[in-house]
């Protein structure tokens, strides 16, 4: 415990103790819609936010509780809202800072489901403009008056162009405008954006936090550092909490209100599942570079792209940036949809399905599901193509792996 910190693995662990009944090492799933208490004014208190405690699961409940504070304290955040899902979270972590009239400055290379959530948007007057390339310059030019938020991912799915977060939260910070990353991807084993910069992080814990595809789930984390001015109203009546400005308003109104929360069985999930995070990344990071040098030399018309390749534009900031590695997720160009299609029905191993960070290796077509509803520029823009497969790297041994994809390829020529 050098200098009284806990390594990644034993902070997953040890991060949060306690009093379990029993002698349980895990707290209970309290699979309870809500919570008596001894009297009136108990409940007046709780309500009032006079007083600690639950009243309704939909709000806040101990087993849901249990999991925010252990991803709050890997993120090295303030306080943290788990979510029904990662797109909920990423919805309630900008509307709670947004109104009508607002901006949004984007990264392009975003996850198909959170441009459409953007597109949605529009509906209710919030414009979202789209950087060419996602470098901090290419931001700080689309940035004007109304400009609220700048949104970016950590590593871009499918995209996987990496954010510049330090330089990006400079820029965000210099027109005092916060900054909200995306870090399913990363996680905090690869980088804790709110060291960097960050004020918001999103993730969709179905992903990676989970691990085993059994949970559908997403958790917003704030950092407690970003100064509210006027331009944000709705948080003026917060200032009083502090640090916890940001979530409290969140859980007084936005949360609360349309009843996005997370289940308890699904933070039991998440919370097995965050034990073997710091094991699992290490190795399906481990698979996915060797995955990635495999596919090149399979057949020199690939387009293999992976951040851990020499040869990628963000190699260097990703030997920066991230934690000795450079993420789980591979894709591939392979000359035409019907290939990637013929490829993808001969591999043996791999799943094909529509998710990431499983222990179990995934490959998708992206073009076809998940950014099938964006038009060509935008899947462009993203990162997709009819030709990609994009490859979410497990931890199976890597020979059987590249052995099956050799397969694979060879019997598809």
């Amino acid at each position: 415990m050098s200098g009284g910190y806990l390594g990644f693995n034993t902070l997953l662990l040890h991060n949060v103790k306690g009093s379990y009944s029993h002698g349980s090492t895990h707290i209970p799933i309290y699979q309870s819609s809500a919570f008596k208490h001894e009297s009136a004014e108990e409940l007046e208190k709780i309500f009032t936010n006079k007083s600690m405690g639950f009243s309704y699961t939909r709000i806040n409940n101990p087993t849901i509780e249990d999991f925010e504070k252990r991803v709050t304290a890997l993120e090295g955040g303030v306080g943290a809202v788990a979510c029904s899902s990662g797109m909920s979270a990423l919805f309630n972590a900008l509307m709670n800072v947004l109104q009508s009239g607002d901006e949004v400055v984007a990264s392009a290379g975003l996850y198909g489901g959170t441009v459409e959530l953007f597109t949605e948007l529009e509906a209710f007057g919030i414009t979202t403009r789209y950087v060419a390339h996602n470098l901090p310059d290419e931001y700080e030019k689309l940035i004007t008056e109304k400009t609220r938020v700048i949104f970016a991912e950590t590593i871009g799915n499918p995209k996987l162009d990496v954010t510049d977060i330090s330089a990006l939260a400079n820029v965000a910070h210099s027109h005092n405008i916060p900054l909200i990353i995306d870090n399913t991807t990363a996680t905090p084993y690869l980088v804790k954006p709110l060291s960097l910069g960050a004020d918001v992080v999103v993730h969709s814990s179905s992903k990676y936090i989970n691990g085993n595809s059994d949970a559908i789930s997403g958790i917003l984390i704030s950092g407690g550092k970003f100064k509210w001015d006027d331009r944000y109203p709705g948080l003026i009546p917060y200032k009083k909490f502090g640090p916890l400005a940001y979530i409290a308003k969140l859980r007084a109104g936005l949360f609360r209100s349309t009843g996005g929360c997370l289940s308890p069985q699904n933070a039991f999930l998440n919370i097995l599942g965050l034990e073997t995070l710091g094991l699992r990344l290490e190795r399906e990071c481990d698979n996915a570079l060797e995955l990635a040098r495999h596919l090149k030399e399979l057949d020199d018309s690939f387009v293999v792209n992976y951040p851990g390749l020499e040869e990628s534009a963000y190699h260097k900031l990703a030997t920066d940036q991230l934690n000795g590695r450079y993420g789980a997720i591979v894709t591939v160009r392979v000359g035409s949809k019907e290939r990637a299609f013929a490829i993808m029905n001969e591999i043996k191993i791999p799943y094909i399905l529509s998710n990431i960070g499983d222990t179990k290796t995934l490959v998708l077509h992206p073009a076809s599901t998940i950014a099938v509803t964006l038009s060509k520029e935008e899947q462009e823009q993203s990162g997709v193509y009819d030709d990609l497969i994009r490859i979410s790297v497990g931890i199976e041994d890597i020979k059987d792996l590249k052995e099956d994809f050799t397969n694979a390829v060879n019997n598809t020529k």
